[in-house]
């Protein structure tokens, strides 16, 4: 008589042990991609505050170049307010200002300023779908400074060098934004 022998095969599938591993690798994956979800909505916001920042000083060199240009300021007075040798003949204040809406010279860093009226960007219309209405959503920059250093350029006669600077808080991040420029006695 033969005998046969029955082998018994193993189950195939997934232990108890192995579907959990399975589980603890596949979270570490989904946390690692919402790390960097955060991380990205995070860097957008910076780059929005950037771009508004670097806009910002480009506006205050604008309208220095624009009272040259139009004769609103007379190069003596194309400076800050301590000037060179501690004259005051300039107009720019010295020091970071919050940003503000320009006086009645319409330059941006000088005593004119209006403080009670802070810098707003306009993110997008109100509820009557037309943008530059008083119901426009904005987005206040209160937390922007800007400072407005201009100086004489060693060695160049009727030459300066405008430098201003933006330093602003994006979330529990310090920024700070420069821009050098330069600007003649002639235009």
């Amino acid at each position: 008589m033969r005998r046969t022998i029955e082998r018994v095969t193993k189950q195939t599938g997934f232990t108890l042990l192995e579907a959990m591993i399975a589980m603890v690798i596949l979270s570490f994956g989904i946390l690692s991609l919402a790390t960097v979800y955060a991380q990205g909505i995070q860097v957008a916001s910076i780059t929005q505050f950037d771009y508004i920042a670097e806009k910002k000083a480009e506006e205050a060199v604008e309208t220095i170049f624009a009272a040259r240009d139009s004769k609103l300021l007379a190069w003596t007075n194309i400076r800050n307010v301590t000037g060179t040798g501690g004259a005051n003949d300039g107009v720019f204040v010295v020091g970071a200002l919050p940003l503000c809406a320009a006086g009645p010279d319409g330059l941006y860093g000088t005593a004119d300023d209006l403080t009670s009226v802070p810098d707003v960007v306009i993110i997008g219309p109100g509820p009557d779908k037309i943008l530059g209405t008083a119901d426009d959503v904005v987005m206040s920059l209160t937390n922007m400074t800007r400072t407005i250093t201009i100086v004489d350029v060693t060695g160049e006669a009727g030459l300066r060098q405008i430098t201003i600077t933006m330093n602003y808080t994006v979330g529990h991040l310090n920024r700070q934004y420069t821009l050098v420029s330069f600007i003649a006695e002639f235009s």
